[in-house]
Protein backbone atom coordinates (compact mmCIF):
# COMPACT_ATOMS: atom_id res chain seq x y z
CA UNK A 1 0.00 0.00 0.00
CA UNK A 2 1.56 3.20 -0.62
CA UNK A 3 1.71 6.04 1.37
CA UNK A 4 0.31 9.97 0.03
CA UNK A 5 2.77 12.23 -1.95
CA UNK A 6 4.84 15.31 0.10
CA UNK A 7 2.93 17.55 -1.79
CA UNK A 8 -0.57 16.09 -0.55
CA UNK A 9 0.64 15.91 2.94
CA UNK A 10 1.64 19.59 2.99
CA UNK A 11 -1.81 20.58 1.61
CA UNK A 12 -3.46 18.62 4.22
CA UNK A 13 -2.41 21.32 6.70
CA UNK A 14 -1.48 19.43 9.51
CA UNK A 15 0.65 20.98 12.58
CA UNK A 16 3.46 19.22 11.21
CA UNK A 17 3.69 21.63 8.06
CA UNK A 18 1.80 24.55 9.65
CA UNK A 19 3.54 27.70 10.52
CA UNK A 20 3.48 28.24 14.48
CA UNK A 21 0.62 30.69 15.22
CA UNK A 22 2.51 31.84 18.39
CA UNK A 23 5.26 32.93 16.56
CA UNK A 24 3.24 36.21 14.17
CA UNK A 25 2.80 39.53 15.41
CA UNK A 26 -1.15 38.91 13.92
CA UNK A 27 -2.20 40.01 10.32
CA UNK A 28 -1.14 42.80 8.93
CA UNK A 29 -3.45 45.20 6.66
CA UNK A 30 -4.13 48.58 6.37
CA UNK A 31 -6.43 50.09 9.05
CA UNK A 32 -9.87 51.48 8.45
CA UNK A 33 -10.47 54.11 6.02
CA UNK A 34 -12.12 56.11 8.67
CA UNK A 35 -8.71 56.72 10.49
CA UNK A 36 -7.23 59.65 9.15
CA UNK A 37 -4.29 61.41 10.57
CA UNK A 38 -0.89 60.89 11.20
CA UNK A 39 0.79 58.36 13.18
CA UNK A 40 3.75 58.03 14.90
CA UNK A 41 6.18 55.27 14.26
CA UNK A 42 7.03 53.11 17.89
CA UNK A 43 9.29 50.72 17.21
CA UNK A 44 10.57 48.43 14.29
CA UNK A 45 10.63 44.82 14.48
CA UNK A 46 11.01 41.30 12.73
CA UNK A 47 8.01 39.42 12.11
CA UNK A 48 9.18 35.91 12.06
CA UNK A 49 6.04 34.43 9.24
CA UNK A 50 7.13 36.95 6.89
CA UNK A 51 9.94 38.38 4.95
CA UNK A 52 10.03 41.45 5.64
CA UNK A 53 9.89 43.69 8.89
CA UNK A 54 6.64 45.18 10.66
CA UNK A 55 6.58 48.93 11.97
CA UNK A 56 4.24 49.74 15.00
CA UNK A 57 2.55 52.71 14.71
CA UNK A 58 0.36 55.05 17.44
CA UNK A 59 -2.51 56.42 15.36
CA UNK A 60 -4.16 59.19 15.75
CA UNK A 61 -7.27 58.10 18.40
CA UNK A 62 -4.21 56.53 20.50
CA UNK A 63 -4.64 52.91 19.06
CA UNK A 64 -1.75 50.36 18.33
CA UNK A 65 -1.34 49.74 14.19
CA UNK A 66 0.82 47.53 12.39
CA UNK A 67 2.12 48.34 8.57
CA UNK A 68 4.84 46.84 6.48
CA UNK A 69 8.25 48.52 7.44
CA UNK A 70 8.84 50.29 3.95
CA UNK A 71 12.88 50.67 3.11
CA UNK A 72 14.16 54.04 5.19
CA UNK A 73 11.66 54.00 7.57
CA UNK A 74 12.88 55.19 11.54
CA UNK A 75 11.24 54.92 14.93
CA UNK A 76 9.88 58.25 15.33
CA UNK A 77 8.95 59.22 12.03
CA UNK A 78 5.65 60.20 10.94
CA UNK A 79 3.18 58.53 8.32
CA UNK A 80 -0.27 60.09 7.12
CA UNK A 81 -3.22 57.81 6.97
CA UNK A 82 -5.73 58.46 4.33
CA UNK A 83 -4.46 61.99 3.50
CA UNK A 84 -1.73 64.12 3.93
CA UNK A 85 2.11 63.76 3.12
CA UNK A 86 3.68 61.56 0.11
CA UNK A 87 6.08 60.50 1.81
CA UNK A 88 7.89 56.83 3.19
CA UNK A 89 5.01 54.39 5.07
CA UNK A 90 1.95 56.80 4.04
CA UNK A 91 -0.76 54.65 3.59
CA UNK A 92 -2.91 56.80 0.51
CA UNK A 93 -5.29 56.12 -1.95
CA UNK A 94 -4.17 55.33 -5.68
CA UNK A 95 -5.39 59.07 -6.85
CA UNK A 96 -3.56 60.86 -4.20
CA UNK A 97 0.03 59.31 -5.17
CA UNK A 98 1.80 61.14 -8.35
CA UNK A 99 2.85 59.42 -11.22
CA UNK A 100 6.43 58.10 -10.54
CA UNK A 101 6.20 56.88 -6.60
CA UNK A 102 7.03 53.21 -5.67
CA UNK A 103 4.26 51.61 -3.64
CA UNK A 104 3.80 48.67 -2.12
CA UNK A 105 0.89 46.61 -0.40
CA UNK A 106 -1.73 47.14 -2.54
CA UNK A 107 -4.77 46.78 -2.74
CA UNK A 108 -7.25 44.88 -5.07
CA UNK A 109 -10.42 45.86 -4.37
CA UNK A 110 -11.15 49.28 -2.36
CA UNK A 111 -10.73 49.06 1.38
CA UNK A 112 -9.89 45.06 1.12
CA UNK A 113 -6.20 46.21 3.02
CA UNK A 114 -3.85 44.94 0.82
CA UNK A 115 -3.23 42.08 -1.01
CA UNK A 116 -0.77 43.05 -3.64
CA UNK A 117 3.55 43.55 -3.30
CA UNK A 118 3.87 42.56 0.23
CA UNK A 119 7.37 40.85 0.33
CA UNK A 120 11.09 41.79 0.97
CA UNK A 121 12.32 44.39 -1.15
CA UNK A 122 9.27 44.31 -3.65
CA UNK A 123 7.86 47.51 -5.18
CA UNK A 124 5.24 48.68 -7.29
CA UNK A 125 5.40 51.75 -9.64
CA UNK A 126 2.64 54.03 -10.22
CA UNK A 127 2.57 54.51 -14.21
CA UNK A 128 -0.52 57.04 -15.16
CA UNK A 129 -3.52 58.30 -13.69
CA UNK A 130 -6.74 58.32 -16.41
CA UNK A 131 -10.29 58.99 -15.84
CA UNK A 132 -11.69 56.11 -13.54
CA UNK A 133 -8.31 54.15 -12.58
CA UNK A 134 -4.78 54.10 -12.25
CA UNK A 135 -2.02 52.14 -13.85
CA UNK A 136 0.79 50.52 -11.92
CA UNK A 137 3.46 48.26 -13.11
CA UNK A 138 3.64 45.10 -10.56
CA UNK A 139 6.90 43.78 -9.47
CA UNK A 140 6.90 40.96 -12.17
CA UNK A 141 6.91 43.99 -15.58
CA UNK A 142 2.83 43.85 -16.22
CA UNK A 143 0.73 46.72 -15.98
CA UNK A 144 -2.30 46.59 -13.92
CA UNK A 145 -5.44 49.19 -13.96
CA UNK A 146 -6.75 49.68 -10.05
CA UNK A 147 -9.33 51.89 -8.58
CA UNK A 148 -8.22 55.20 -7.85
CA UNK A 149 -10.16 54.68 -4.31
CA UNK A 150 -7.85 51.61 -3.79
CA UNK A 151 -5.21 52.20 -1.15
CA UNK A 152 -1.04 51.57 -1.55
CA UNK A 153 1.83 52.19 1.04
CA UNK A 154 4.37 54.58 -0.22
CA UNK A 155 7.85 53.18 -0.65
CA UNK A 156 9.24 49.83 -1.17
CA UNK A 157 8.78 47.27 1.47
CA UNK A 158 12.36 46.54 3.93
CA UNK A 159 14.66 43.83 4.17
CA UNK A 160 15.39 44.01 0.32
CA UNK A 161 18.43 42.30 0.66
CA UNK A 162 17.43 39.08 2.52
CA UNK A 163 18.44 36.71 -0.01
CA UNK A 164 21.76 37.86 -0.52
CA UNK A 165 22.91 36.59 2.93
CA UNK A 166 23.91 32.73 2.98
CA UNK A 167 22.94 30.37 5.29
CA UNK A 168 26.64 28.71 5.76
CA UNK A 169 24.82 25.53 7.82
CA UNK A 170 21.86 23.72 6.28
CA UNK A 171 20.92 23.91 10.38
CA UNK A 172 20.13 27.65 9.62
CA UNK A 173 17.76 27.35 7.01
CA UNK A 174 15.97 24.58 8.51
CA UNK A 175 15.00 26.50 11.36
CA UNK A 176 14.45 29.82 8.93
CA UNK A 177 11.79 28.16 6.54
CA UNK A 178 10.17 26.46 9.78
CA UNK A 179 8.59 29.90 10.60
CA UNK A 180 7.76 30.44 6.67
CA UNK A 181 5.82 27.08 6.33
CA UNK A 182 8.38 26.21 4.07
CA UNK A 183 9.90 23.32 3.09
CA UNK A 184 13.82 23.78 3.66
CA UNK A 185 14.69 21.22 1.12
CA UNK A 186 12.83 19.06 -1.32
CA UNK A 187 14.15 15.41 -2.71
CA UNK A 188 13.39 13.86 -5.63
CA UNK A 189 11.23 11.76 -6.37
CA UNK A 190 13.22 9.22 -8.31
CA UNK A 191 15.16 9.40 -5.32
CA UNK A 192 12.40 7.79 -3.22
CA UNK A 193 10.98 4.46 -2.96
CA UNK A 194 8.66 3.22 -4.79
CA UNK A 195 5.76 3.50 -1.58
CA UNK A 196 6.53 7.43 -1.48
CA UNK A 197 6.33 8.53 -4.80
CA UNK A 198 5.07 7.65 -8.26
CA UNK A 199 8.99 8.05 -10.07
CA UNK A 200 10.58 5.90 -6.93
CA UNK A 201 12.32 2.48 -7.19
CA UNK A 202 14.34 0.97 -9.69
CA UNK A 203 17.68 -0.68 -10.21
CA UNK A 204 18.83 2.64 -11.14
CA UNK A 205 17.07 6.78 -10.39
CA UNK A 206 15.22 6.58 -13.32
CA UNK A 207 11.19 7.75 -13.72
CA UNK A 208 10.23 4.19 -15.63
CA UNK A 209 7.26 5.50 -16.75
CA UNK A 210 5.68 8.42 -18.91
CA UNK A 211 6.48 11.87 -16.96
CA UNK A 212 3.55 13.24 -18.58
CA UNK A 213 -0.15 13.10 -16.55
CA UNK A 214 -3.61 14.35 -17.53
CA UNK A 215 -4.86 17.16 -15.93
CA UNK A 216 -8.12 14.74 -14.69
CA UNK A 217 -5.55 11.66 -13.27
CA UNK A 218 -6.63 11.31 -9.44
CA UNK A 219 -4.05 13.46 -7.04
CA UNK A 220 -1.95 10.21 -5.79
CA UNK A 221 -0.54 10.11 -9.36
CA UNK A 222 -0.23 14.21 -10.13
CA UNK A 223 3.36 14.22 -10.05
CA UNK A 224 5.57 15.23 -12.87
CA UNK A 225 4.64 17.29 -16.41
CA UNK A 226 1.06 18.30 -16.56
CA UNK A 227 -0.56 18.16 -20.06
CA UNK A 228 -1.01 20.77 -22.52
CA UNK A 229 -2.93 23.32 -20.71
CA UNK A 230 -6.42 23.60 -22.78
CA UNK A 231 -6.59 27.15 -22.04
CA UNK A 232 -4.37 27.74 -24.99
CA UNK A 233 -5.64 27.76 -28.31
CA UNK A 234 -4.21 26.54 -31.07
CA UNK A 235 -4.12 28.94 -34.13
CA UNK A 236 -6.42 28.26 -37.06
CA UNK A 237 -5.46 28.31 -40.65
CA UNK A 238 -4.29 31.16 -42.14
Amino acid sequence: MGKRIISRRRGAGTGTYRSPSHRHPGPIYHPAPTLIGEATVLALGPSPGRTAPVAELSAPDGSRLRILAPAGLATGDTVALGEGKVDRGSILPLSRIPDGTLVSNLEVKPFDGGRLVRSAGASALVVAHAAGEVTVQLPSGAFKQFLPTCRAEVGAVAGGGRGERPFIKAGKKVLSTRSLARAPFKVRGVAMNPVNHPFGGGAHQHVGRPSTVKSGTWPGAKVGRFSRSKRKRRAGPR
